[in-house]
């Protein structure tokens, strides 16, 4: 039998829903609805290029010359996009995830991060995918298993996909007042006021303005807040919406004393529960 390049498939099913997990970083290779492709996926014999679709973890986004530094010690991490000279969205969306739970609508994988060269830390990490009348949930949670606190990031690449036809004429909202700036190897430098092409916050098309940003600042008075940035497609009239949020800590045995933002580390034996996602 042929492997995929993604490993074992999930397919969840409700109704007129269809998802695919896989087994490959425990990533969402495929969702739609009602007959409508909902994400920007990848077919079952392809790699999941442009990282669509994966969880990112144990940090998300780039590490300028892959070290950091965490408790006074710097860490050298692998160099994994070396025409940038950075380390990249975590160290697990290359390995296999083992599935704890199945049902028809329903999947959750876990994955043990080891100690390594780089991050040497103990670290159990849960995704939860679940279909619902609603939409698709995604749950993370991540428990320091070892002895020591340990830095730590939750990200993902849920690409929306407005249809055929490409997203110029999709017309975009993004209630936001700042944006991040960052630098010829995608460092952020600092945040900037929006302005100009890039400035969304009355909803109109996209056109050929190129977005790759992170937008802070979002205006909370919104009702559809916090955060959920719906693209609004005029034809045929269909919408695709993303909401985040973060369920904060949860103590376990003998934990130590909890960690406070903006300070990104677990503790040992404290699970960190959130980044849960809907779509």
């Amino acid at each position: 039998m042929r492997i995929a390049p993604s490993g074992e498939q999930f397919e969840l099913t409700l109704g007129d829903q269809r998802a695919v997990v896989t087994e490959v970083g425990a990533g969402l290779r495929a969702y739609s609805a009602g007959g409508r492709e909902l994400v920007d996926g990848y077919a079952a014999d392809e790699l999941a290029d442009s990282d669509r679709g994966q969880l990112l973890l144990p940090w998300p986004n780039q590490i300028r010359d892959n070290v950091y530094r965490f408790k006074g010690v710097n860490y050298r991490l692998p160099l994994n996009e070396p025409e940038r000279g950075n380390a990249i969205h975590g160290l697990t969306r290359w390995s296999s995830w083992t599935v704890v739970e199945r049902a028809a609508d329903r999947v959750v994988l876990e994955y043990l991060l080891h100690p390594q060269p780089g991050y040497p830390f103990l670290l159990e990490l849960q995704v939860e995918y679940t279909l619902a009348p609603a939409g698709l949930t995604v749950r993370t949670t991540a428990r320091n298993a070892g002895r020591d606190p340990c830095p730590y990031g939750a990200g993902a690449h849920p690409y929306l996909t407005v249809g055929p036809g490409g997203v110029d004429q999709a017309v975009l909202r993004i209630p936001a007042a700042t944006m991040l700036k960052s630098d010829d190897r995608g460092i952020p430098v600092g945040a900037v006021r929006v302005e100009g092409a890039r400035d969304f916050r009355r909803p109109r098309p996209i056109g050929t303005v190129q977005l790759d940003h992170c937008f802070t600042e979002l205006d909370r008075g919104i009702q559809e807040l916090p955060p959920r940035l719906p693209l609004l497609i005029p034809r045929p009239a269909a919408r695709a919406t993303l909401t985040v949020d973060h369920e904060g800590y949860a103590r376990a045995p003998r934990a130590r004393a909890a960690a406070r933002p903006p300070a990104l580390r677990a503790h040992p034996g404290r699970r960190v529960r959130g980044s849960r996602r809907r779509a």
